[in-house]
């Protein structure tokens, strides 16, 4: 099961309308089950060096099923998943990147959103991946 373009680009009207709410600008990636980019959103005046994270946040979080800040937690020095930003061709595993399910609780994509504190990027992502 794929996220399909449509519930893509609702979810990044979400992220965007919870950015506005925040007072920040934001990248906002959205890739499909096979962690492919399906839709994409830089805000007006977002830092350009967050465009790239935000992708990678929403690949992470896809790759493993989990939302980014769980997989840095888990790759912290001793941790059970220590280096592994270093796999996949880099991964980002601070909060932003979340997982998005469907109905019936499957995973059919992912939401990464980078532009602000990780603390706001997690709160737009989650609205994000909410809208679907």
């Amino acid at each position: 099961m794929n996220i399909k373009l449509d519930q893509a680009e609702l979810a990044i009207a979400a992220a965007k309308d919870k950015a506005y709410d925040l007072d920040t600008k934001m990248n906002i990636a959205i890739v499909d089950a096979g962690a492919n980019l399906v839709a994409f959103a830089r805000m007006d005046g977002a830092w350009l060096g967050s465009l790239d994270i935000s992708i990678k946040k929403a690949k992470t979080a896809r790759f493993f099923d989990m939302e980014t800040g769980t997989v840095g937690s888990l790759s912290q020095p001793g941790g059970p998943l220590y280096n592994i930003e270093h796999s996949n061709g880099g991964l980002i595993t601070f909060p932003g990147g979340i997982p998005i399910k469907n109905e019936s609780g499957e995973i059919i994509g992912a939401i990464g959103v980078s532009g602000s504190t990780v603390e706001n990027d997690h709160t737009v992502a989650e609205a994000g991946a909410s809208a679907v």
